[in-house]
């Protein structure tokens, strides 16, 4: 097994859950109970995760939306091949960056022109057609009963709509379901979104009334989403408020099936989701990082901590100028997952002197380590990092072998619900950028560039690791160190997500107005005092968070071993995230 990720480790503040048949970790502890009701019901991995993913756009409404996003990961065990669902929307046809830097001085602002076709319900449904066993109906279930019946608000909830409250309270249908008593709910107090739960439940008709096989039922329940009276009430919202979305925007929409992006470290294959999301930054780090002794570096130590950092900032510049939808961009992504290139980059990490800012792209088709003199035009900001619009996570692996990992994500803070849908049609539009000629350039019917990007890590020995986390730019960040904690420091699941971490923002913010932090380096106040002031005077420009920090992400992993059917599932103690296995 990697690095001992099935032992207890003493390392962890929660003891790791074991389980020997099937087992779910999600951003929400409801959700990974949802799940692992469907698994108990007979379900496969790709029904729990897609019933825990649909839960999370109900459980977390602020940081999730049933129509937004879901980049989703799925491996079968009985070919081992490894797909994505292209879980992202594009942009209307209408949209254009020019009316961006025409009408809003470049910024995009908040609000429906903001809006990319939602792809989430095409993702699971996708999904549960492909690779599932159950109805949408079943799946739903847990999801109509949480928005129906109210949860109880848990703190991160509270937290976010209270730092948020000027947001949520711009639209009159926003304000009634987050600021129902005309101020943010308090812990323990009743969530109840109850347009949301007639919506899946008119969806879950739609496919019992469709009869015939169990895909006619789940193309009904699609269309109805996409071509009923769902699509019906969103392109009326959107013409009737100046937004751009139609109903043939929301009838031609279709997620993808894809081939992973995928990279080799030690002894085993890193699989993301293609470039129209950040994922292959992930591989990008782990390829700088090979060859380097890591291990006698020392776990957090200065030496280690920084090696890191200089690489993430490498991988981020890369990003800034590469990425973006490759159905419109031309991203040299075989070359810049290449060994050959991470050759050239990695020479140029000076182990005694941290990069003042983000440092240049290189230049993967003719293989310079350098192109351009680094930095960036992004607004340059000195203060903490604005909470970032955000996300959460979840993975299944079942008794089988089969293995999901999905990320699904979007805000209610800066979209406006749908009256009598208790949806906000995906607001990822705000990580698309309207300078001309930028790799994620707002167009028509193009994609933004995403940052949830769910991960898998199949080892040479067999073991499966199914991970991800919220949290913006921090996300690649934070699996970055927790895949290397547990395959390289030996650390159980658990442990792994438990341990400090830290992150750089010395890059671009993917968010608009996508603001810049030169040399910024973020610790939890748990790495040690001596290492953040060596930290300082290798030129980092050095900030402490607090001991725990749900900032530093909310990473949920799986491993699972075939040969023995043991699996060992992690949950982010920084976030309300839960492990559920049997």
């Amino acid at each position: 097994m990697p690095g001992g990720g099935l032992g207890l480790g003493s390392g962890a503040h929660r003891p790791v859950t074991l389980g020997s048949r099937h087992m779910v970790a999600a951003g929400h502890h409801a959700a990974a109970q949802a799940g692992l009701a469907i698994l108990e019901a007979g379900g496969n991995a790709v029904d729990a995760g897609v019933a825990a993913g649909m839960a999370l756009g109900v459980l977390q409404p602020d940081l999730v939306n049933v129509a937004g996003v879901a980049p989703t990961m799925i491996r079968m065990a009985e070919t081992g091949e490894v797909v994505t669902i292209s879980g992202l929307g594009w942009f209307p046809k209408q949209a254009s960056s020019a009316y961006f830097r025409d009408h809003h001085d470049g910024e995009i602002p908040p609000g429906l022109l903001r809006a990319v076709i939602p792809a989430a319900p095409d993702a699971w449904i996708t999904a549960l057609a492909k690779y599932g066993t159950m109805r949408f109906a079943d799946v739903a279930a847990a999801s109509i009963r949480f928005a129906g019946e109210g949860f109880p608000t848990h703190a991160l909830l509270a937290d976010f709509v209270g730092a948020n409250e000027q947001g949520f309270a711009r639209w009159e249908a926003n304000r009634a379901i987050y600021l129902p008593q005309g101020r943010p709910p308090r812990p323990g107090e009743l969530f109840v979104q109850a347009d949301l739960a007639r919506m899946l439940t008119y969806m879950a008709e739609a496919e019992k009334a469709a009869g015939g096989s169990r895909e006619d039922g789940l193309k009904a329940a699609r269309d109805a989403f996409y071509k009923g009276d769902i699509a019906r009430a969103i392109a009326r919202y959107h013409t009737e408020n100046g937004g751009w979305m139609t109903e043939q925007d929301l009838a031609d929409f279709s997620v993808a099936i894809e081939k992973p992006a995928k990279g080799r470290f030690r002894d085993m294959e890193v699989y993301t989701c293609n470039v129209w999301c950040q994922g292959p930054v992930l591989i990008q780090m782990l390829k700088l990082l090979a060859g380097a002794d890591l291990r006698a570096l020392g776990h957090n130590s200065p030496a280690y901590i920084h090696l890191l950092t200089e690489a993430m900032k490498l991988s981020f510049a890369d990003r800034e100028a590469y990425y973006g939808d490759p159905r419109f961009v031309d991203v040299p992504l075989e070359a810049l997952l290449s060994d050959a290139y991470a050759d050239l980059r990695r020479g140029l990490i000076d182990p005694k002197k941290a990069w003042p800012g983000m440092p240049p792209a290189g230049d993967p088709r003719t293989m310079r380590a350098v192109l351009g003199n680094g930095g960036s035009d992004a607004p340059v900001r000195t203060d903490e990092p604005a909470l970032s619009p955000d996300t959460s996570y979840v993975c299944a692996v079942d008794r089988w072998g089969n293995v999901f990992s999905a990320t699904p994500s979007d805000t209610s803070n800066d979209m406006p619900v749908i009256p009598g849908l208790g949806i906000c049609p995906s607001s990822r539009g705000s990580q698309a950028f309207t300078q001309e000629g930028h790799a994620s350039e707002v167009m028509g019917g193009k994609r933004p560039r995403l940052t949830p990007n769910p991960a898998l890590a199949v080892f040479d020995n067999g073991a499966l690791m199914p991970f991800g986390t919220p949290g913006g730019d921090v996300q690649s960040q934070a699996m970055l160190q927790v895949l290397l904690n547990v395959s390289v420091f030996g650390m159980d699941t658990q442990s792994a997500i438990d341990a400090p971490r830290f992150a750089t923002y010395s890059f671009p913010d993917s968010f608009a107005p996508h603001p810049y932090y030169p040399g910024r380096l973020s610790v939890e106040g748990r790495i040690a005092g001596a290492t953040a002031d060596t930290l300082a005077r290798l030129g980092h420009d050095v900030v402490r968070w607090p001991d725990w920090t749900w900032k530093a992400g909310g990473v949920c992993a799986i491993v699972a071993d075939p040969a023995t059917g043991l699996k060992a599932g992690g949950a982010d103690r920084r976030r309300p995230s839960g492990v559920a296995g049997l």
